[in-house]
């Protein structure tokens, strides 16, 4: 009887749960979608010029033009694939060295001064460098999404983690907590709600570098599709392309954003009524 009641509870929990997620999505798309039918009034009333700005039932026109050739699926898993490789990559790596200048001052002293110069380098100025030794294809446009994710993650990591609480590190230093169960144990958690917030700031990067990844000779992707657009003169593909990137980025941050208020399910933070996840 016990069980059937906590399992009736937990039913209760899960239904408006689900209830304020779909609520949450259906008010974030308000803006959006008004500003679309806005756009397209306005382009059937002819106060914008269609030919430069294609109206919202254009643009989808094209997608759906896409769709049928079997060339707008290619396109969408191909930069998938290199957005998830290069984010892989670029938040490992973030996460090795912030880790380590976090937690070691001999590290900081060495690593972060070079670390903070190579952040200042304009993306695109990687291009050339990339091209001459990794050549054109996949490998070059995988590590240059992989260093706009690194410098976000390794930023909040590190800042983080030299932003804990002394107290609890004493805490750990009292029950003669070694350098390994510190970290694993005291400044990983502490630092795990700011870190989430850097992951997220470098997936995003990572899909602004991949249009820059894909312009390097790339036959495929939504970055090709923009260049696409631009050389044929076919201001809809370029929309569309943009539409695109947006709703990726957005679904993949969704995503992340999920995963991560799973992991800090724990923290006592303050949460707007009704605030999902995906909103903070």
């Amino acid at each position: 009887m016990a069980s059937l009641d906590s399992a009736a509870t937990r039913t209760e929990l899960r239904e408006p749960r689900a209830a304020g997620a779909l609520g949450t999505v259906a008010v974030g798309l308000i803006l959006p979608v008004g500003l679309a039918l806005g756009w397209e009034v306005l382009a059937t009333l002819g106060v914008v010029s269609t030919r430069l700005l294609p109206p919202p039932s254009q643009i989808l026109k094209t997608l759906g033009d896409l769709a049928s050739r079997g060339v707008l699926l290619d396109h969408v898993l191909v930069t998938l694939w290199r957005v998830w490789w290069g984010f892989l990559l670029g938040a490992a790596a973030g996460t090795a060295l912030g880790a380590a200048t976090g937690v070691w001052p001999l590290a900081r002293r060495l690593l972060d001064p070079t670390i903070q110069a190579l952040r200042s380098i304009p993306s695109i100025a990687w291009v050339p460098l990339f091209i001459l030794w990794f050549g054109i294809f996949e490998t070059p446009k995988v590590l240059l999404i992989a260093v706009g994710v690194f410098f976000p993650v390794y930023l909040t990591l590190a800042g983080a983690i030299a932003s804990v609480d002394r107290k609890l590190v004493e805490v750990g230093r009292i029950y003669r907590f070694g350098t390994w169960d510190l970290v694993r144990r005291i400044l990983l958690p502490a630092a795990l709600p700011t870190y989430i917030t850097g992951l997220r700031g470098g997936l995003g990067l990572g899909w602004m570098f991949v249009v820059a990844a894909e312009f390097m000779g790339a036959s495929k992707g939504l970055g090709y599709l923009l260049v696409d657009g631009q050389m044929t003169g076919r201001p809809a593909t370029i929309l569309a392309a943009i539409l695109l990137f947006a709703v990726l980025g957005k679904l993949t941050d969704m995503a992340l954003a999920t995963l991560g208020a799973r992991l800090v399910r724990w923290q006592d933070g303050f949460r707007p009524e009704g605030a999902g996840p995906c909103c903070r």
